[in-house]
């Protein structure tokens, strides 16, 4: 959610802590602030509410504050508002110590009652303040740092990931996590922290990924990782193998349509090397025929886009397995006194890998003795790492906020894992298999030729961007679709739009639909066309403006009805969604376009949600 950075070592630590928070600015926040150490001025601290332009203008890029040993946050505000008071980074009352925090304190109230009763004054509404409070009162009991902040942690309850610089330790900062991201770099002028490789992957690709627990000290010459017992721990270090030009724009106006483009190819790299010889290939999935068939239940936790893959999967894979599939949100997962066993399977969907809803979800299921199956994009993260098995979707960095290729992507990576579990246990007809496949290798070039007519959907959304309310329906695999299409249009647009079972008119939505109303109304399922018609003549005739989404094979029929028609190439009814989501997602793009939404950055979402 929240966006940390630290750095020690031989350059000026102001400018790169800007740059690196820069670099984050696609996961959301309201304020943002740095650090700095020097010899000669001890810490400087400068915060701003707003945007991070305010906070460069502040310090002249960096270039006010002298050090070489700094931390730097962007907020999303969670205890108490956005001000320049409440910005991270939180100074302890001598000032000290200086603090940035991505998470939640659960017992903070309890501490600063005990604080408060021992005569110390805080400033800011914050959670997070308490911290460096704390901090600063164990620090004048042991004298030690290192001790000081083994001791906080030891008291305090929730998530966190943690950078701590403080004035009698000139060159060294200290990093700890628990339930919230936190990556460790390692560069030629110097060593970093961060909470997204995006803030660093200008400075180094070597990195290590802290795990829960741990406490790290970061010098100039080195990192070194302890365990919540304070005994050193060796950790593996990974090399990031995406171009930082992944990272940029590319000349296009935002990194949401970029990455709308970029699905075709991101398609590809999720789909090629799993499919060889004509077969599904899944070389990190160590699960046999025989655990295959002992799965009488399949759950799918996710939240957000990440459900609406499961919603379409849940289709999919009952048809092609036979089994019972449930799509839960992990938000509710863990509190619903789950049906899981050791006969369960459980998918887990999460794009950053550290989505903490669906973790806490995840680890109740494998407490219950379920099979965890991670489908994530980012290698290393905690998901990916904690996971019985995991499966990655190599759709490459994605930076704005709505998610596109990494929903495709999952999806068509679900698609793969049904279609292998169907071979496995041999309920999916042969014809039927290689047939999917066979449009499976073909989506990428299918796509592209949708995304050859994005001006269709820039001259629709110019016609309907100033309804302030829309319907998306559809029936079975089109409902599902409409699910993610819906949340894509209310995400970055602000308008208020709901996705409804076409069935479900009549049980109460109807009386929502008047003379002027907008309907996007898919009919891409092919077995259920007719009954998407019989939808569509029924909105019509209570005044709604129609836009519909089919496939070629029954443009002209939608185009007698509906008010305007996309059509996507037609392929297998399974694969059909991944076509069929483009131009939903083309659509909400151009809306929030012509309304002047923020649309990488829209207002109180954030990329990573790593708190409850």
């Amino acid at each position: 959610m929240c966006g940390i950075i630290g750095f020690a070592g031989r350059d000026q630590a102001a400018p790169i802590l800007l740059d690196g928070l820069e670099r984050m600015e696609y996961r959301g926040y309201d304020s943002a602030g740095i650090a700095v150490r020097s010899e000669t001025r001890g810490l400087q601290v400068r915060k701003a509410k707003g945007r991070l332009k305010v906070l460069a203008e502040l310090t002249h890029g960096g270039k006010d504050l002298e050090g070489t040993l700094g931390i730097g946050h962007t907020r999303w505000a969670t205890h108490g508002e956005p001000n320049d008071i409440n910005a991270h980074p939180h100074v302890s009352e001598n000032g000290q110590i200086a603090l940035v925090h991505n998470g939640i304190i659960e017992n903070y109230l309890e501490i600063k009652e005990h604080l408060l009763r021992q005569g110390v004054t805080f400033v800011s509404d914050t959670d997070s303040e308490v911290v460096a409070q704390l901090l600063e009162f164990h620090y004048h009991e042991c004298g030690n740092m290192l001790e000081a902040v083994g001791r906080v942690l030891r008291r305090i309850e929730g998530s966190y990931a943690l950078g701590i610089i403080c004035s009698d330790y000139p060159n060294a900062l200290i990093a700890a996590r628990k339930d919230s991201p936190l990556i460790l770099g390692f560069g030629e002028n110097g060593n970093y922290i961060a909470s997204d490789v995006t803030a660093i992957i200008k400075h180094t690709r070597d990195v290590v990924y802290m795990d829960d627990g741990e406490i790290a000290v970061v010098t100039p010459q080195a990192i070194d990782v302890f365990d919540d017992e304070m005994s050193p721990v060796e950790k593996k270090h990974s090399q990031v193998d995406w171009d930082i030009s992944a990272a940029e724009k590319g000349g296009h106006a935002h990194f949401m349509f970029k990455e709308i483009l970029e699905q075709p190819e991101a398609i590809r790299k999720t789909v090629s090397p799993r499919i060889r010889d004509g077969r599904v290939v899944l070389d990190d999935l160590c699960l046999t025929e025989a655990e295959a068939r002992r799965f009488s239940r399949i759950f799918v936790i996710a939240c957000g886009s990440s459900y609406h893959v499961g919603i379409v999967s849940k289709y999919n894979w009952e048809r092609l397995l036979r089994r019972p599939v449930e799509v839960c949100l992990a938000s509710e997962f863990r509190y619903s006194d789950p049906l899981v066993d050791e006969n369960t399977l459980v998918i887990v969907i999460s794009q950053s890998g550290e989505t903490l809803d669906t973790m806490a979800a995840m680890r109740e299921a494998k407490r219950r003795g379920g099979r965890t199956l991670a489908i994530v994009n980012v290698v290393g993260s905690s998901i990916a790492r904690e996971a019985d098995d995991v499966l990655y979707t190599w759709a490459g960095p994605e930076i704005a906020v709505a998610t596109t290729k990494a929903y495709s992507t999952q999806l068509v990576l679900m698609d793969l894992i049904g279609l292998y579990l169907a071979d496995l246990l041999g309920t999916v007809e042969p014809a039927e298999y290689h047939a999917i496949l066979e449009e499976m290798e073909a989506l990428p070039e299918k796509m592209t030729e949708v995304l050859t007519h994005v001006e269709d959907l820039q001259y629709l959304a110019s016609r309907y961007f100033n309804h302030n309310s829309i319907f998306f329906i559809g029936r079975n695999l089109d409902y599902a679709l409409g699910l993610e299409g819906s949340l894509k249009l209310k995400e970055i647009s602000y308008i208020h739009s709901e996705a409804y079972a076409s069935g479900e008119l009549k049980h109460g939505t109807i009386s929502l639909i008047e003379q002027g109303t907008l309907v996007v109304a898919l009919g891409l399922y092919g077995a259920l066309f007719d009954k998407a018609m019989s939808n569509v003549v029924e909105v019509k005739a209570r005044g709604a403006e129609v836009l519909a989404v089919t496939t070629e094979r029954f443009r002209e029929r939608m185009e007698k009805t509906a008010d305007s028609t996309v059509a996507v190439p037609d392929t297998h009814p399974v694969l059909q969604p991944s076509l069929g989501v483009i131009p939903l997602q083309l659509f909400a793009y151009y809306m929030a376009l012509q309304r002047g939404c923020d649309i990488d950055k829209p207002r109180n979402l954030a990329k990573s949600v790593t708190v409850e």
